[in-house]
């Protein structure tokens, strides 16, 4: 009977050793899963910020880029005035000059 008796214990503490070896594989795997997750919200958060700057820096150079070809555009604009201004003005004695011719 001895054996016997050996061999229920044998066997219930294989069991025991099996169900905490399964419980223990249960822990494990479930915090690799948990660090899986926590690593891949880590990485899209990261890749969200390295978007969310590489924007700013585009629209920041656009905007530059624009402000700078609207200051060249607004200097040109206003030496073409100029020009014309002073064409205009130029040809007001020779206006003149044809109005009186007219009359008289």
């Amino acid at each position: 009977m001895t054996t016997m008796s050996e061999a229920i214990t044998t066997i219930k503490k294989a069991e025991s050793d099996a169900n905490k070896l399964i419980e223990d594989t249960e822990a494990k795997s479930s915090e690799m899963v948990q660090e899986a997750k926590s690593k891949s919200k880590e990485t899209i958060e990261k890749a969200k910020e390295a978007a969310n700057s590489d924007a700013e820096k585009i629209t920041f150079e656009a905007e530059t880029n624009a402000k700078k070809e609207a200051y060249q555009i607004n200097n040109q604009t206003t030496e073409k005035v100029e020009i014309t201004k002073t064409k205009a003005t130029g040809m007001v004695d020779e206006a003149a000059e044809v109005i009186v011719k007219s009359i008289l």
